[in-house]
Parts: C-alpha cells; sequence; structure tokens
C-alpha cells in the first residue's frame, strides 16, 4: 500500500500569515503531522485577512487562512507565558522539526532559540523563516509583500519602461519563500534521516526573491548594464507578448524563423512580412514592435483568446490566453488531473480549493482536510503530555492556552 512519504514526521508550526504557513501546507500534504500554535483568543493573523466568506469579519470564515492551513492539526498555547514556553517544550521532545516565522530576536527572547531547543532534543530540526534571515544588518528591519518584490529586485524588472514599477497580482515573494522553506525543511529530512544530525535552516523573503531574478544579476555583472522593464512584451525575441483579443487577453509567441513563418503564412496570411525588411528577422520585429502589434491586433481582436490558443498550438506554436479565475476553475487541463479538491467547513460550506501542486507515482499526496477552528485540537495534542481536561481547564482560564 502507497504511504505519504512523511508519515510518522511530527511538525510544530509557530508560523503566520503567509510564508510559514505555506510551507507547513506543503509539509501536510506529504503526510507529516503539522501542529499550528496559534496564540489563544486571536490566532494566526491571516485569520483577520480578507475576503472572508459573505465579507463576515470572522476568525473562522478568512479565505486566505482556510486555504494556507489544510490538513493541520490547531492548538492554542501562549509562549509569552512560562507555562506556555514550558508546554511547548514538552511538545518539542515529541517532534521532528519546528517551522517558525517570528521576527529573528523572538525566538531567542522567549528561550526557544535553536541552540535551547537542540539540547532539548540533539536531533531536532527547525526552519526559521523571516524577512531577511537570522544575520545582517537588516535582519529586524519590517516588510510588506510589496516591500519584499521591491528590496528583492524584481519590481524592477516588472512593468512598463515609461511608468513606475509594478507589485505582481499574487503574493509571489510569499509563496516563494514558503516553497523554499518547504524545499530546505524536506532536505533537512533527510539528512537527518541519514546522519542523525539535527540542523537549523535560515529562509529569508529577501533572498527567495532575488533568487528568481533570472539573468538579471548576471547581466549587471557581466555588462555593467541594467536590465530594462519591457511590459508585457520580450526584451530578447518578437513577437513574444500579451494583446488585446475578442473577449480578453491572448499571449503571442512566434519568435523562431520556423513559428515566424507559421504564423504568418497559416494565421495572418501575410506571407509577404516574413521578407518585409521591419520583420523578417527577430532582430528588426524588436526594432518596429508597434507597427508589428497594429498588424497582429488586426487579428486577435477578430477571435477570442480559447480560439486563438488552440489555433496557435495545433500549428506548433506556444500560444497562450490570460485566463481569468472562472477559466483557470473550468480549466479541461487542471480537472483531467483532479487539481481541484472540494473541501467542507462548519464555517464556510463547501468549497473548491487549488490541491496538490504535483503528482508522484509511488507515494500519496494526502488528500484535503479543512483547517483547523481556533485550539480545536488542544485536548488530544496536550493530552499526549498527560494533561487531563481539568488541567486544559485552569490552563485556559490563566490564558495559557
Amino acid at each position: 500500500m502507497l504511504e505519504s512519504p512523511l508519515s510518522g514526521i511530527t511538525i510544530l508550526d509557530l508560523t503566520h500569515y503567509v510564508a510559514g504557513p505555506y510551507c507547513t501546507k506543503l509539509l501536510a500534504g506529504l503526510g507529516a503531522e503539522v501542529i499550528k500554535i496559534e496564540k489563544p483568543g486571536t490566532g494566526d493573523g491571516a485569520r483577520r485577512l480578507g475576503r472572508f466568506f459573505q465579507d463576515d469579519p470572522h476568525l473562522e470564515k478568512s479565505t486566505l487562512f482556510l486555504y494556507l492551513n489544510t490538513n493541520k492539526k490547531g492548538v492554542t498555547l501562549n509562549l509569552k507565558s512560562a507555562t506556555g514556553v514550558r508546554i511547548f517544550k514538552d511538545l518539542v521532545k515529541q517532534a521532528d522539526v519546528v517551522v517558525e516565522s517570528f521576527s529573528p530576536h523572538v525566538m531567542p527572547s522567549l528561550g526557544l532559540d535553536y541552540d535551547s531547543l537542540n539540547a532539548i532534543k540533539p536531533d531536532l530540526l527547525m526552519t526559521s523563516i523571516s524577512n531577511f534571515g537570522q544575520t545582517g544588518p537588516y535582519r529586524d528591519y519590517l516588510l510588506t509583500e510589496m516591500l519584499g518584490l521591491a528590496v528583492g529586485g524584481l519590481m524592477s524588472i516588472t512593468g512598463d519602461p515609461e511608468r513606475a514599477p509594478l507589485k505582481l497580482g499574487a503574493k509571489l515573494a510569499q509563496y516563494i519563500t514558503g516553497l523554499h522553506g518547504y524545499m530546505v525543511t524536506m532536505m533537512a529530512i533527510h539528512c537527518r534521516d541519514n546522519t542523525g544530525i539535527g540542523q537549523h535552516a535560515d529562509v529569508s523573503v529577501m533572498e527567495s526573491v532575488s533568487s528568481i531574478l533570472d539573468v538579471t544579476p548576471m547581466w549587471a555583472s557581466y555588462q555593467n548594464a541594467v536590465r530594462p522593464r519591457a511590459g508585457n512584451r520580450h526584451t530578447g525575441a518578437y513577437p513574444f507578448c500579451i494583446l488585446f483579443c475578442r473577449d480578453g487577453y491572448a499571449g503571442i509567441m512566434a519568435e523562431s524563423p520556423k513559428h515566424w513563418e507559421t504564423f504568418c503564412k497559416s494565421i495572418l496570411k501575410k506571407p509577404e512580412l516574413t521578407t518585409d525588411p521591419r520583420f523578417a528577422t527577430s532582430h528588426a520585429r524588436l526594432q518596429n514592435p508597434d507597427e508589428l502589434d497594429a498588424i497582429m491586433l488586426e487579428w486577435t481582436m477578430e477571435h477570442d483568446k480559447e480560439e486563438i490558443y488552440h489555433t496557435g498550438q495545433a500549428l506548433g506554436l506556444p500560444f497562450g490566453y490570460v485566463a481569468t479565475f472562472e477559466d483557470v476553475i473550468k480549466s479541461p487541463q487542471l480537472r483531467a488531473r483532479e487539481f481541484f479538491e472540494e473541501v467542507d467547513h462548519p464555517f464556510v460550506g463547501k468549497a473548491l480549493y487549488p490541491g496538490r501542486p504535483f503528482k508522484m507515482s509511488g507515494a500519496l499526496w494526502e488528500p484535503l482536510s479543512r483547517a483547523p477552528l481556533l485550539g480545536e485540537h488542544n485536548e488530544e495534542v496536550f493530552g499526549r503530555l498527560g494533561l487531563t481536561q481539568q488541567d486544559l481547564v485552569k490552563l485556559r482560564e490563566q490564558n495559557v492556552t
């Protein structure tokens, strides 16, 4: 029988908002028991971020929180209390990994830095996710999603050259950081299984963003040149762009000689463009993009985006289109691969959630289960430490759980 890769691994999740919870969400999907530890009464700050189900700002109705915390168990614990710290240390003795996303000074101030926890459990793994990392002159600086994209360099190459740099639509800085946290945690588990040695992984938002700048830093180093923003046009080949079409936007990619010839003769029905000195080569087309766009728009504005997509693909051209959320949900490709999963939640009911980001032939990805209610698994998890229901009542009265 197939088994989930991380079955038997217990992870204490001290993360909040986006990057850390996405990391632990992926680990939970691979079968780890992820115990999400939240502040009593208020919980993860993502619980207070919209959008909310039916615009009701309820702690159990944040769609962001619900998405990022599937397949986890939830407990509440006040780490600012001595009793809460003691209970956490007892949990560490039974865990394999701690993932935290506090500012770098927080865990040491609580007496929960890696060296202290490693003394309790020598093979413990810890992944720390922060804005700028655990060291360096910026380590205690604050950061938002947009500033993460900005200081990491990605915004400098995003948007039209005549206008201000653009923020990307999704929380890319946070999600790529969470993905890096997931990868390094998996590697640490693998190393520990081989060596028996624990370690502390340090992941930063800034470095995660700067790691996906493509060849921009190399270009700057080799040529002492700054890569210009190009909007929806490719700076090295053309056509490689997004254009208006009859019902939205289509992606036209026909920059190679073979693709350009096919595009002109079979789609635009303008074979003369292949010999026109303005458009005959990719370099020439890069010098005359506005004139070429006008010609291509005559065709795209007479067709729908999916028609353009399938027409190009049928001819071996890497065409695409800008899919709306409705398009994504209805995508025959994603449906065929059973990407979306229905999840039922007691406060918001049933909804489709994005599911596993990959498939594995030799192991299982856990089916999605709903995010935990605040403190839902206190009795189950703390019961492992010998705490009774009466103990938990007292701890709740003392604002420990």
